[in-house]
């Protein structure tokens, strides 16, 4: 598995696991577990950004090289 893949999968994994926590926290009307819900859904968003950028990056070193 790729790097750009891998974190794409932990990206989606942070994500939905950050919506759970902060959908949980609005159930329970904690604002600490919201927070660290969001928390996650950012840093999951950014690895999936990150995941994109490698992407791009690759294909344009295949288009140098020729490879």
């Amino acid at each position: 598995m790729s790097d750009s893949s891998r974190d794409r999968i932990e990206g989606k994994v942070d994500e939905l696991s950050g919506r759970g926590k902060s959908a949980l926290g609005d159930l329970t009307d904690d604002d600490q577990k919201r927070a660290e819900g969001d928390a996650d859904q950012t840093q999951g968003k950014i690895k999936q950004g990150i995941a994109d950028v490698k992407d791009k990056v690759d294909d344009v070193v295949k288009k140098v090289t020729g490879n």
